[in-house]
């Protein structure tokens, strides 16, 4: 195993002087109202917009009212667009629009999409399936509403990190239950698609950086308030994948979830479902959200925007 950089060990001891574990429901709360302002500090930390890429705010359908969106376009573009929905990170109780900026005005730079990233609502307060239930409205209501963004409702993708890797997950099997809108391809960043938590990398990295055992298990109980882990919109690894979009699933060496993008990619390829799964070795969980400390998270970037761009194209 690779050793990890002297920055990431660093960021990971920072991040452990306030431990999820200490996080209850009413910590939890607190935290969601609270927002990272955005300056040159923040931007040195966690990546700033890209350049030409032009920021709305608005709102979409969600499952019981409108959530909040924000939609990244390439300045001066014109034509209808590809369109990209990514969902954040955060342990489904943590989390906003913002820490998603660097990733999806990268995206819409590289690859000239739309891409328009989802506020769903988040756990405890609202506890599965709240979250999936949002975001697959949300990709509904886009898709149809594709025009106003400038986009092609022929070309959609979806994306996400972590918690996000899950939803884009789900949702991907919800359009294919519902027969919701047709997805192209799935980008899934270190997605936790076993809720069960049965992976071998989670006893194998259980003191890891940024993510360790015990915060899986802290953020699953805030999810599921002891609903069933193996529900296929919950842990998707337990889902017939017959008939899903092809899927990159990028995994960090150094994670506790590792071994869950592993056996996600390897059970698409089964169902015969195309999947690309890439490990960035010597990289902890959450690398992508700091792509000044992660020396991976450029490459990551790069990889993403060349299989959505071949999918676009094709």
């Amino acid at each position: 195993m690779a050793k990890l950089d002297l920055r990431v060990r660093l960021l990971g001891r920072l991040m452990k002087l306030r431990p999820v574990t200490d996080l209850d429901e009413a910590r939890l709360l607190e935290l969601q109202q609270k927002t990272v302002p955005r300056n040159a500090a923040t931007d040195l930390l966690f990546g700033g917009v890209a350049d030409g890429v032009a920021l709305t705010d608005g709102t979409a359908e969600g499952e019981t009212g409108r959530i909040a969106v924000r939609s990244y376009r390439p300045r001066g573009a014109t034509g209808a667009l590809p369109l990209v929905v990514n969902y954040h990170g955060g342990g489904w109780t943590l989390g906003s629009l913002s820490q998603s900026d660097w990733l999806c005005s990268q995206v819409c730079a590289a690859t000239g999409a739309v891409v328009v990233s989802v506020d769903y609502r988040l756990a405890p307060k609202n506890r599965w399936p709240a979250a999936p239930e949002d975001c697959y409205a949300a990709l509904v209501d886009l898709v149809d509403r594709a025009a106003e963004f400038g986009a092609d409702p022929e070309r959609v993708a979806v994306m996400g990190d972590s918690a996000g890797g899950n939803l884009s997950a789900v949702v991907s099997l919800m359009a294919r239950d519902r027969s919701g809108p047709r997805i192209s391809h799935q980008a899934l960043i270190y997605p936790g698609v076993d809720l069960t938590r049965s992976s071998p990398s989670i006893d194998e990295n259980a003191d890891a950086p940024i993510l360790s055992k015990a915060d899986t298990t802290v953020f699953r109980d805030h999810y599921l308030g002891g609903q069933d882990p193996r529900h296929p919109y919950a842990s998707p690894l337990f889902a017939d994948l017959s008939g899903l979009p092809p899927a990159l699933v990028q995994i960090a060496e150094h994670d506790p979830i590792r071994d869950d993008g592993a056996r996600y990619a390897a059970a698409l390829q089964e169902a015969g479902v195309p999947a690309r799964l890439t490990e960035y070795v010597g990289m902890p969980h959450g690398y992508r959200s700091f792509p000044r400390l992660c020396r991976s998270a450029p490459q990551a970037l790069a990889e993403i925007c060349a299989q959505q761009r071949a999918v676009f194209a094709g």
